[in-house]
């Protein structure tokens, strides 16, 4: 048995049987009694057309498939797009009734949710982050936000300072103990250092903070015009999702500078198409930004609303230029 998958199941799931359980832990379940016992789980055949030996074939090529992905799905969304990479070629009776029988997203669905952007990834990326699910508390303005990303991700697990990774172990064994005290201090220390232990799939996971500015716009301030609309745009976005960030650099407050992608939706069309954002030109000559910018112009929606709405880099200049 594969090392990494017998790892996946001891961290992440119990045994079970699949009777009145779905997702990714069910179908993370299914393949490691697939790969122990070569038999795929009673009732699929209840929701495709193909033969049980077509079947196993199917559970075979998904395996392997699991083991190689790097990161190892962790939402429906991200094992519904797995599923249908490998099994492209067969019969969509047979993807979409395996998909309904884990209760994943069906082609369709997906479909709309891959179509990740109009945009061609630009060259200069740095590295990619694949976010944890984002806290309410987490959106500051409508173009910052603060995520956390897993120690186990692999940006993240070779920069984990050992102290860090100690604290995290003795907070589990204090919490064992129910020395809550201890455990409370020991979280304390570890927030102080960038991380945070953070509750995820039944488990707690260590994971890194980065603070994340939205490259190439700038949105009202706070106590501008429109300034909680964007805040509030951004929120219903991002809360609760797992994101995908390109990052290209780093600006003088220590903010990751990059593109953020949720549910295949590109967050700064997003929010230029609603006029809750301007194009950060000064920063950023991608001409889509431009293009989204003017269309919210042409049809006076959000900040565009008004005939001469103030810039927020002259805003915070005026502020500064007045204290």
């Amino acid at each position: 048995m594969g090392n990494a998958i017998r790892l996946l199941y001891r961290k992440c799931i119990n045994p079970m049987t699949h009777d009145g359980a779905h997702g990714v832990s069910a179908l993370s379940h299914d393949l490691l009694n697939f790969e122990t016992t070569s038999q795929v789980p009673e009732g699929l055949g209840r929701y495709v057309v193909s033969s049980k030996k077509a079947q196993a074939n199917w559970y075979g090529k998904i395996l392997e498939a699991w083991k190689q992905a790097k990161p190892r799905p962790q939402t429906a969304e991200e094992a519904a797009r797995l599923v249908i990479a490998t099994l492209k070629g067969h019969k969509k009776a047979d993807v979409e009734g395996l998909l309904s029988f884990y209760r994943l997203p069906s082609s369709p669905k997906l479909v709309e949710v891959t179509t990740e952007s109009h945009v061609p990834t630009p060259e200069g990326v740095r590295f990619e982050l694949k976010t944890l699910p984002v806290d309410q508390k987490s959106v500051a303005d409508g173009d910052t936000v603060t995520v956390y990303v897993s120690s186990t991700d692999p940006v993240v697990s070779s920069s984990v300072p050992k102290d860090v990774s100690l604290a995290a172990v003795k907070r589990e064994k204090a919490r064992e103990k129910r020395n809550y005290t201890e455990a409370d201090a020991l979280h304390k220390k570890i927030i102080a250092s960038g991380y945070r232990m953070i509750s995820f799939q039944n488990k707690e996971v260590l994971a890194r903070k980065y603070r994340i500015r939205l490259r190439g716009i700038d949105s009202p301030e706070s106590k501008m015009p429109f300034g909680k609309e964007a805040h509030d745009e951004l929120l219903k976005m991002v809360e609760g999702k797992t994101l995908k960030v390109l990052v290209y650099a780093e600006d003088r407050y220590g903010r990751c500078v990059g593109d953020i992608y949720c549910n295949g939706k590109f967050v700064q069309e997003v929010m230029l198409k609603k006029g809750l954002a301007w194009h950060y030109v000064a920063y950023d000559k991608r001409a889509e930004l431009a293009k989204w910018e003017n269309e919210a112009k042409q049809k006076r929606i959000g900040l565009w609303s008004s005939p001469n709405p103030e810039k927020p880099w002259e805003w915070r200049k005026n502020k500064r230029g007045g204290n």
